[in-house]
């Protein structure tokens, strides 16, 4: 019994931390897409401290609330489709051996994922508009900045990486006290 207690504190105070950071989305929109990342780290730490199936109830409650308290609906979207989304699914991603098949899939996923993001933002949230005043860059310019995007995302799973192993070895053992 103590240790679903604990999950749920656990959880409940990693959400309330992502949540604060989604709704800061909307009091300082230039990190729109920082705070969204903040929040991917957060939920790598619910897998690491609990588990991985506690991890993604954390990010089901993240995603659903924060559409209702972010302001800024874009964050909240690109919250809900990557930047929670990745850092769990990267968890299964690592376990395919072959290096370039793993980062191969997970270049497919980014972009998939980027190419959803983005129809979702001009279909739903209607920039039509704005798409076709840029003419000829509209039409090309989301492929075009998808891939400029790719290598920057190959760095992010880097970095997740690190911050993965930055956590481990050096703020869990003094979190926790032991070395």
């Amino acid at each position: 019994m103590e240790r679903i207690s604990y999950r749920v504190a656990f959880g409940g105070i990693i959400s309330a931390f992502c949540l604060l950071c989604m709704f800061l989305t909307g009091v300082f929109p230039l990190l729109y897409l920082t705070l969204p990342m903040v929040c991917g780290v957060l939920l790598l730490i619910v897998a690491e401290e609990v588990d991985l199936k506690w991890a993604w109830l954390t990010y089901t409650a993240v995603g659903l609330l924060s559409l209702f308290v972010t302001y800024d609906k874009e964050a909240a979207l690109i919250f809900i489709m990557f930047f929670g989304l990745y850092p769990l699914l990267r968890n299964y991603l690592n376990r395919i051996r072959l290096t370039c098949l793993r980062i191969l899939i997970k270049l497919i996923l980014f972009n998939a994922d980027m190419y959803a993001y983005f129809y979702i933002n001009v279909h739903i949230f209607g920039l039509t508009d704005l798409l076709e005043s840029f003419e000829d860059f509209g039409k090309y310019g989301g492929i075009l900045l998808l891939i400029f995007l790719n290598p920057f995302f190959l760095m992010y799973d880097v970095a997740l990486g690190g911050m993965c192993e930055f956590y481990r070895l050096r703020l869990k053992p003094r979190i926790t006290g032991k070395r």
